[in-house]
């Protein structure tokens, strides 16, 4: 089972000073990365920069577009208004049969903000204490953690889905 999950640090930089972290728990096998993505939001800017983490991905990436699909629906859609309300509906059931539903978005949403950054994983077999104490140690401040758990049905549908 897969889960997706956001780890939010308090800086807009945090994130990404997260990477060399992440790889490293993952040679020590305290965690699994499928795929990664990073969110950096400075304090001035009106929307957060977004990239995916290609050193980090393995054979089961699901690939970019997932991640700005993703990412449009966190923090873009609520900009967008109703001109484009009933494909971002659309988008959003498809969303929530492969197990990110509403709440997930809104917690992002509402979360991430000017001034902070996140780290977003899909993986598994994670020692998630082992994790959040390894982020703290190196001098981040605590991350907050955002998850969403998919089953293997729901992750394959994932993977259906961008695979074409």
């Amino acid at each position: 089972m897969a889960t997706l999950t956001v780890w939010k640090f308090a800086s807009w930089d945090g994130a990404n000073q997260a990477i060399a972290t992440l790889e490293a728990l993952a040679k020590q096998e305290l965690i699994k990365v499928h795929d990664a993505a990073s969110v950096s939001w400075q304090p001035e800017a009106r929307r957060p920069r977004t990239r995916q983490l290609r050193s980090l991905t393995g054979a089961g990436a699901i690939g970019g577009m997932f991640w700005g699909m993703l990412f449009g629906m966190i923090f873009l859609m609520p900009l967008a208004g109703a001109a484009i309300g009933a494909a971002s509906g659309a988008l959003a059931g498809s969303l929530a049969d492969v197990g990110i539903d509403d709440e997930f978005i809104k917690a992002a949403r509402d979360q991430i903000t000017p001034g902070t950054s996140a780290l977003f994983l899909m993986s598994s077999d994670v020692v998630q204490d082992k994790v959040r104490d390894t982020f703290q140690a190196t001098g981040l401040q605590k991350p907050q953690l955002i998850q969403s758990n998919l089953s293997d049905e729901q992750e394959a549908a994932l993977r259906d889905m961008f695979a074409s």
